[in-house]
């Protein structure tokens, strides 16, 4: 960045869905997007031409471009640690697509080597930024809710339910050793413990493989050749996990966790229930939360300008027009960026959040392996 030029510049590494979501929110943050560098040169030029930007030939090339500022990692998860790792130490901010590596070891160099940097380095756990979810929070920073007695809910998708349904997330070289929990179900993780302010400490986990087998994701990715496309292989990553958990402060947790539930696109649920009171998010209702009390029961609009001041800074539209996840992620760029400027927003997600939900992955895995409780 320029000496007196405040607009930072990005590259998207990684040109598929969720880094058209990053260009996105980079764009509405202020940066200018320097560059695109995706799976292949062919599709980097595609994608360059698009999003009229230039083409990156390689992850080195991004990071000797001294334009960058800020790298978007937005790949598959088998070159997170390398990418993330790399552009740290080129001086560059970095915004990592979770899971922190396919290992706990790459999790925590990732996290040591952003602590070290003093460069900004976050993690997309982006339903945080659901404004109602602040006001969950706000409400139990307030004693609202009393002590807590039970922590439940799922996270439940449908997209893996064709048996012809795959991709590199399938595969564990690519992937990591855990699909639907470290995917999916380490963002239920992540908000619960934030919200309700408790720690995951113990857990008790058992995967299933509801599909055995799959096509082969095939074709060339950053991670290399990955076998030949449409020939089945054996599926060795779960589509579904249910856990029991523990908390430090002995508060009992479960969750159900699964791709494969048909009619579910992406239903992440939570129900609280304290001594004081309840409160339940539906991430697919996200507009309203329910409160429950032992002699009557709210539901609880979002609205500009009520409730809690986080809240009321990330309700950006009245009542009745809905707010969704590409405001939550928009809100977390924004965030990262404002991080990035010297500020301290509440709540940002970062590689130290990142570290702790691979340690529960870890745990999770574990205790899916040896059938007993597992220490995280």
């Amino acid at each position: 960045m320029s000496p007196g030029n405040t607009r930072r510049g990005a590259a998207i590494v990684g040109a598929g869905m969720i880094g058209e979501v990053h260009r996105r929110s980079a764009l509405l943050a202020g940066a200018e997007i320097v560059g695109v560098l995706a799976s292949t040169p062919q599709r980097s030029l595609e994608k360059a031409g698009e999003w009229n930007v230039c083409a990156f030939a390689s992850f080195d090339e991004v990071l000797a471009d001294d334009r960058v500022d800020v790298v978007h990692i937005c790949t598959p998860n088998a070159t997170h640690a390398p990418f993330a790792e790399a552009a740290l130490a080129a001086g560059k901010h970095v915004i990592c697509e979770k899971p922190l590596g396919i290992s706990l070891e790459q999790a925590e160099r990732m996290a040591a080597a952003a602590a070290s940097s003093g460069l900004v380095a976050t993690v997309p756990f982006v339903y945080r930024y659901h404004p109602l979810v602040r006001e969950i929070r706000a409400r139990r920073q307030a004693g609202e809710f009393g002590d807590w007695h039970l922590l439940h809910g799922s996270y439940l998708q449908d997209w893996m339910l064709d048996p012809d349904a795959s991709g590199w997330r399938v595969d564990p070289e690519q992937g990591g050793v855990s699909r639907a929990f470290a995917d999916i179900g380490s963002h239920w993780c992540d908000l619960v413990q934030w919200v309700s302010g408790e720690t995951f400490t113990d857990v008790f986990a058992e995967f299933s493989i509801a599909v055995p087998t799959r096509p082969s994701a095939g074709g060339i990715s950053f991670s290399g050749p990955s076998g030949d496309a449409g020939e089945r292989v054996e599926v060795r990553t779960e589509d579904t996990a249910a856990l029991l958990l523990r908390t430090g402060t002995g508060v009992l947790a479960s969750a159900a966790i699964s791709q494969v539930a048909a009619g579910r696109k992406n239903r992440l649920w939570f129900e609280l229930d304290g001594s004081g009171g309840s409160a339940v998010f539906d991430q697919e209702n996200p507009e309203q939360i329910w409160l429950g009390g032992a002699e009557s029961n709210r539901v609880l609009v979002r609205d500009i300008g009520t409730g809690s001041a986080e809240q009321r800074r990330l309700s950006k539209l009245p009542a009745g027009h809905a707010q969704g996840y590409a405001d939550c992620f928009d809100a977390f760029v924004a965030d990262t960026y404002a991080a990035i400027d010297g500020g301290d927003p509440e709540g940002l997600p970062t590689f130290t959040d990142g570290l702790r939900s691979a340690r529960l992955v870890d745990a999770v895995v574990r205790a899916s392996g040896n059938g007993s409780w597992t220490k995280v």
